[in-house]
């Protein structure tokens, strides 16, 4: 059975016949169709089921409000799921199939959850899952894993073959809404001469308007809305400062008016390889937020059931795509919008079954006319139950101020409910603007005398229209006009005057409040009255978390997952705040709204990640020696953006083999290791030393030219966040040496200080990590190597350790540091990048009888931790201050201050029971698991042994022969000599004696030779 008109719907071409499937079945729509209005024209009322209970739901929305209308669409690499079929634009060949179910959409098995919905209520999950204790791993766990989650991820393996861009733009005015309020706020924006760009996140401007003012009884300057609406694009495409995008939503509004805006390019016009999604990042001076109202649903036992749809829902299927929501319809209000539902059906020749009105204060015209229409109407009534079970048959009218007592029973195929509106105010949250309570309309809306303001203490956001709370269409285009305006005066447009539109005024009766229907419903009944269709939250599920002492919105919302479905509460929110209010015994405002997040509805992974896919999401940095690695066959791993050799295997030789080999051919002859990769940050000016004092714990203003010192940077919490070893070039220029991943980060920290703190201090910075080759040469008979290659003095006198001179080196510029992170004799080289393959070469000549041979990241680490030396990211995990780590001598002693400094003298910073390094050396020589935790000897109250350290870094030393191990200890240097467990994931565990964390060399002569 087909509910498609013979003639309508605007949205619709009838001359283009497209083709789907749902669930398997082929189905006809028309281009210009959602899928939504695609299926209801194919009478599928039946379109999923919800979360907790498996219940039938039905399209209840037309927009990006509805809940329920979740599809996955298409297969293969292009499947995504959990897209709104109300929002989701037809095409021919679409594939689609509803989600939440089995095996199949009309016979769910989940759905025997429903018929225990009464030991199922709201928070069951809180007190069921606690015992027995050994039920959670083998029982609840994979229960709750196996019902978790909507729909089916896609394939990990799949590769998306759509393409998605970032867009980048600055404007004066930002309007986010193409309805009436957003254009009219547009054209007088653009009269005044600012730069505008207007954005609607559907296919189509206006609105609401044209549809829920199709009848002609309203108009704009005495010209109907839909003309003009027409006539007002018009005079905006004809602005070259103006641009207007549809399939744009307003995703989300942050400080300093940057905005991110999300447009759906090409999802109605599918196509391998096609641009899908654009994410705009705009800059603006002020915001317009019209994005209209939604539609509150009203809470009746059985208004999940399918069939059950929002007034102003009907309305667009019926006006935009010329389907009716029934063949025999009943209509179910508080207030005046919903009579124009049935006013439009009736015109279109449908049966309505009756208005069944909750107030029963003044008629108001409207319901005259109704009356005059031939239309009944009942007045202070209300629906105690539905009929039907996949789908709506009848209902039973009561009266609705009581019990839900049977007055009479009607039979329809439809509901099309109205329980108010609520302005959209999410983007303007987003900002930090404020809400107040309407008590005229019952609802939220924008207090425009706590708004987010901008730098010149001007509010940078402001409502307009529905969004605002001017409801009616006279007051929606006067508001929007008038924010146009504002926002232009306020950048300094001003241009000339213009005339303010004037439409057609409309007396309408007041709202009357209806939060439950029937208003004395017993519990049987709150029972079956729903809130969050998703979710399955009733009425009774807020009650009763009202009653187990979840007072806050924020918590109640929680225990119940109130809001929490997919459409993230843009129906339910109002209505169980109220409830929860009532609940509570106190006013709505008291109770307050919970708070909105962006982005507005869900965006694409794909759109965020933009074109930064494959190859481009991490591009590699390479230094100037990496064409040599890799014809040598290195093994490379990830750090950072680069991919630094591991270890250079040899013919069928492991990877541990080969580590072993560059280890002990370093430590007894001599080897190579590209460093280029480290950062190298200049510092230069008149207060450099002033900063670097600021910036690193030790002093680094007193460091003569010519010499080196390692220097430990902080966070403002007092945690470690970086080393490495500054060079002083001049009286006023430093060379910083960083991490490798570390290098971007701290520049951008010191440019931050810099800029925000320290703006007048008279410095430089620079990175220049890309503009050096840096080679370490490393062994005892690392000095010969280097004097074989001439040009240059050095000697132990003449360059001692951690000093640096600069000089000619076999025929090349090159600064020469005396520095060791191996414990060995060990100069690092650098040179300029295009030189630096060159020196490389030269080295592995001049060290050819010697054995050289380069070395790898993973020997870099094992030899650095046989001196017990500290690797960022390894003893540090963001948590961890230099005390911990015994380098309380590279904090300046006399200090006056440093960053990080202050946090470092908090109590729990100076608690002698935290956690510092020492040496694991385990009793048998086998090698620790990274990352294993050591127990305390007998167990807890709750049954657990408690943690008093972490391995850190473990490796097996070929120069010692046995397993060594750093961690962090509960008061480790204390403890020498102290043997603890270290339980492993493979079942064993591991005894392991606390010793000192320096290994090897403890004496450090040979780095001083």
């Amino acid at each position: 059975m087909s509910t498609r008109l013979k003639s309508g719907g605007r949205r619709i071409d009838r001359s283009r016949p497209v083709t789907f499937s749902f669930d398997g079945a082929r189905l006809r729509g028309y281009r210009g169709d959602t899928l939504a209005s695609a299926l209801l024209a194919n009478d599928r009322m039946l379109v999923g089921r919800s979360f907790k209970y498996h219940r039938p739901r039905g399209i209840v929305a037309s927009g990006s409000e509805e809940p329920n209308a979740l599809v996955g669409l298409e297969e293969g690499d292009l499947f995504e799921p959990n897209q709104r079929a109300t929002t989701t634009e037809l095409y021919d060949g679409l594939t689609a199939r509803s989600q939440n179910r089995w095996p199949s959409l009309s016979m769910d098995f989940g759905a025997v959850t429903s018929r225990l919905s009464r030991v199922l209520p709201a928070g069951f999950y809180y007190k069921t899952f606690l015992r027995p204790r050994s039920f959670w791993k083998h029982v609840y766990e994979p229960l709750i894993r196996r019902s978790a989650g909507l729909g089916y991820a896609p394939n990990p393996e799949a590769r998306d073959p759509d393409r998605y861009e970032h867009f980048y733009l600055h404007v004066d005015v930002l309007i986010v809404g193409g309805g009436i309020a957003g254009i009219q706020s547009a054209l007088a924006a653009g009269r005044a001469g600012a730069r505008v760009l207007l954005i609607e996140q559907s296919a189509h401007w206006g609105g609401r308007s044209p549809a829920d003012h199709s009848g002609g009884k309203q108009s704009v300057n005495n010209i109907p809305v839909d003309k003009y609406v027409d006539e007002c694009l018009a005079e905006l495409g004809t602005m070259p400062h103006v641009q207007c995008r549809t399939r744009t939503m307003g995703a989300g509004v942050y400080d300093h008016g940057y905005v991110l805006a999300y447009e759906r390019v090409g999802d109605h016009l599918p196509g391998e390889g096609a641009l899908r999604h654009r994410l705009w990042k705009i800059r603006t001076g002020r915001i317009i937020t019209a994005t209209g109202a939604i539609e509150r649903p009203i809470a009746f036992p059985g208004n999940d059931l399918p069939g059950v749809m929002l007034a102003s829902a009907a309305r667009d299927y019926l006006i935009d795509f010329g389907v009716s929501m029934g063949k025999h319809p009943l209509v179910l209000a508080n207030n005046d919008s919903a009579y124009e539902t049935a006013f439009l059906l009736q015109d279109q020749g449908v049966d309505v079954a009756a208005i069944v009105d909750a107030r029963t204060g003044d008629a108001g015209g409207v319901a005259q006319e109704a009356v005059e229409r031939g239309l009944r109407v009942i007045r202070g009534g209300g629906v105690s139950s539905v009929k039907g079970r996949r789908r709506v048959e009848g209902v039973t009218i009561c009266d609705q101020r009581g019990a839900g007592t049977a007055l009479e029973e009607i039979s329809c195929d439809a509901i099309a409910m109205s329980g108010g509106w609520s302005p959209a105010v999410h983007l303007w949250s987003h900002s930090g603007g404020k809400l107040t309570w309407d008590a005229r309309q019952f609802c939220f809306r924008p207090d425009v005398d706590n708004s987010a303001r901008g730098a010149d203490g001007a509010p940078y956001v402001i409502a307009a229209g529905a969004a605002s709370g001017e409801m009616t269409l006279a007051a929606a285009v006067k508001d929007g006009h008038a924010a146009g305006l504002r926002a232009a005066a306020e950048l300094g447009y001003n241009g000339a005057a213009q005339s303010e539109p004037v439409a057609t005024r409309v007396e309408e009766a007041a709202i009357e409040p209806v939060w439950i229907m029937p208003s004395q419903a017993p519990v049987t009944l709150r029972e079956k009255a729903f809130l969050d269709f998703q979710n399955d939250v009733k009425v009774s599920d807020v009650e009763l978390a009202a009653r187990e002492g979840f007072e806050s919105v924020e918590h109640a919302k929680r225990y119940t997952t109130l809001g929490m479905a997919t459409d993230q509460g843009k129906l339910s929110n109002i209505n169980g705040i109220a409830i929860l209010s009532d609940a509570l015994g106190r006013p709505i405002p008291q109770t307050g709204t919970t708070t909105f997040r962006p982005p507005y509805t869900p965006i694409s992974f794909g759109s965020i990640a933009g074109s930064q896919t494959g190859p481009r999401f991490l591009p590699i940095r390479r230094t100037p020696i990496q064409d040599w690695h890799e014809e040598q066959g290195a093994y490379f791993e990830p750090v950072g953006h680069w991919r630094r050799p591991y270890c250079y295997p040899r013919g069928d030789e492991s990877h541990s083999d080969a580590v072993a080999r560059e280890i002990l051919q370093t430590r007894n002859h001599v080897g190579l290791l590209d460093a280029s990769t480290l950062g190298k940050i200049v510092v230069k000016g008149p207060d450099a030393g002033r900063l670097l004092d600021m910036l690193y714990t030790g002093r680094m203003s007193t460091l003569k030219p010519g010499r080196c010192r390692y220097g430990l940077m902080c966070s403002e919490n007092g945690f470690l966040m970086d080393d490495g070893v500054v060079a002083r070039l001049d009286e006023e220029t430093f060379l910083c040496h960083t991490t490798t991943g570390g290098a971007d980060h701290i520049h951008a920290h010191m440019e931050d200080w810099l800029q925000t703190e320290w703006w007048d201090w008279k410095v430089y910075t620079a990175n220049l990590t890309e503009q050096f080759a840096q080679i370490a040469v490393v062994g005892p008979k690392s000095r010969e190597v280097l004097e074989r290659l001439g040009g240059m003095n050095l000697g132990r006198d003449a360059l001692p350790f951690m000093g640096w001179c600069e000089g000619m080196l076999a025929g090349i510029s090159a600064r020469i540091f005396r520095i060791s992170f191996s414990g060995e004799l060990s100069y690092e080289i650098a040179v300029a990048a295009d030189q630096g393959i060159e020196l490389w070469e030269k080295f592995l000549a001049a060290g050819q009888d010697f054995g050289i041979s380069p070395y790898g990241t993973e020997a870099l680490h094992v030899m650095r931790a046989e001196k017990g030396f500290i690797m960022i990211g390894d003893e540090t995990d963001g948590t961890v201050i230099p005390q911990d780590l015994g380098l309380d001598w590279a904090i300046a002693k006399g200090k006056d201050d440093y960053i990080g400094k202050r946090a470092q003298m908090r109590s729990h910073m100076i608690d002698p029971d935290r956690w510092k390094l020492v040496g694991l050396e385990t009793v048998d020589g086998s090698v620790l698991p990274e990352g294993a935790y050591a127990v305390a000897s007998g167990k807890t109250s709750i049954g657990q042994r408690a943690t008093q350290g972490r391995v850190t870094s473990s490796y097996h030393s070929p120069t010692l022969g046995r397993g060594i191990a750093m961690g962090l200890v509960l008061r480790g240097p204390e403890r020498m000599g102290d043997e603890l467990e270290f339980p492993g994931t493979d079942g064993q565990v591991y005894k392991a004696r606390l010793v000192s964390p320096v290994f090897y060399n403890p004496e450090g002569t040979k780095q001083d030779a």
